[in-house]
């Protein structure tokens, strides 16, 4: 008989046990897809932020442990358009809303000066309305996921705190997860809107000369601005912020748990397969089959259940993410896509799982005396 063959049967022979640890190594796989795939899609959904404005460096609050408590004065934006290098500053104000009656909680507001380039075509896609201009007002644009959450429409009003209603003059589809679930509006009635006149959270700058001796040459010339001034690239700043650190953390933290229960239930599996077959390897082992071989037979077995589990979890994983990013409470943060490599990567953890739980079975059947075996009931 074919040696993978004789692997699959002896797989089937066993089908509540086999399916038993299929589930676990795929509760496993599936954890490690998604939950790591959702924080690392975080990542690059706010590295688009940047990279979709065109920004070198953000400049923020030194020392501010949550990015979005930044507060810069706005006297800083003509110190840094003063710099050699700096082509383009952009203030930005952020803040965050929620509507209650929609059960949407940390809805993000963004405030960007009117006229500025990232009110345009070039960076926002217009699905219904206009961009707003200068002395519109009280309006507000809404992101298309935000949007249909709040079943809002051009001309319909939102009221994005207690007692202070904005009119909605356009919808917009970004190349983002994060601003198609916001809001937008002019950065002035923003700060008024907060009571937070003369304040930033962010300068976005675009510098003329894009080589890195360059840009660094900026950043240093940034830094040592008074008021304690730090500034970042866009991967930098997506790499080190503390939202996404703490939820990489955390997803490979509840990933490890799923992966060791399932190495455990693989463990387990094998050894009752070994223990139930001693006669049969004894056989095995008359016949002519080297330790080495009987070590093969277990390990493929286990790697079998292994990759099966990791091609189920995959599946399970990619078909929640997308079911989760259609929820009004997550569409705003989860894009849905998981990337080929964290899915490649649950496959290679699938692997080491069944080669771990296969390890020890393998080598205890690869012990057993031909003899002794052979008289084993």
């Amino acid at each position: 008989m074919h040696f993978l063959s004789f692997v699959l049967k002896n797989v089937r022979r066993r089908p509540v046990r086999s399916g038993l640890t299929l589930s676990g190594i795929a509760v496993a796989v599936a954890a490690v897809v998604m939950l790591v795939g959702i924080a690392r899609g975080l990542e690059t959904e706010l590295l688009k932020v940047y990279e979709q404005h065109g920004a070198d460096l953000v400049l923020f609050r030194a020392g501010v442990a949550t990015r979005l408590t930044s507060t810069l004065d706005v006297r800083l934006i003509d110190q840094v358009r003063r710099l050699p290098n700096v082509e383009q500053v952009v203030p930005v104000l952020v803040d965050v809303v929620s509507f209650d009656e929609h059960d949407l909680f940390g809805i993000t507001v963004y405030g960007w000066p009117v006229g500025s380039p990232y009110f345009s075509e070039e960076q926002m896609k217009i699905i219904a309305g206009r961009i707003i201009e200068p002395g519109d007002g009280q309006v507000v644009m809404l992101g298309s996921g935000l949007a249909k959450n709040l079943n809002k429409h051009v001309g319909d009003e939102v009221e994005v705190i207690q007692g202070q209603a904005f009119r909605v003059i356009g919808i917009y589809q970004s190349f983002n997860v994060f601003e198609t679930g916001s809001l937008v509006m002019a950065l002035e009635e923003l700060q008024r809107l907060m009571g937070r006149e003369g304040d930033l959270t962010f300068l976005m700058v675009t510098a003329e000369r894009k080589d890195r001796a360059s840009i660094e040459t900026l950043r240093d010339k940034i830094r040592e601005l008074p008021g304690g001034i730090d500034a970042m690239s866009g991967r930098e700043y997506a790499d080190t912020a503390i939202e996404l650190r703490l939820a990489r953390a955390a997803a490979w933290l509840t990933s490890l748990v799923a992966l060791l229960v399932g190495a455990i239930g693989t463990l387990n599996t094998m050894v009752m397969s070994v223990f139930e077959r001693v006669h049969e390897i004894g056989v095995l082992r008359a016949v002519g089959w080297r330790k080495s071989r009987i070590i093969r037979l277990i390990l493929s077995e286990s790697l079998v259940l292994a990759v099966a589990g990791a091609v189920v979890g995959s599946l399970v994983a990619v078909a929640a993410t997308r079911y989760i990013s259609t929820l009004p409470l997550y569409a705003r943060v989860v894009s849905g896509r998981i990337d080929g490599t964290i899915i490649a990567e649950g496959f290679g953890i699938a692997v080491v799982v069944g080669l771990v739980g296969g390890l020890y079975p393998a080598y205890r059947a690869a012990r057993l005396l031909p003899t002794e075996a052979l008289r084993h009931e």
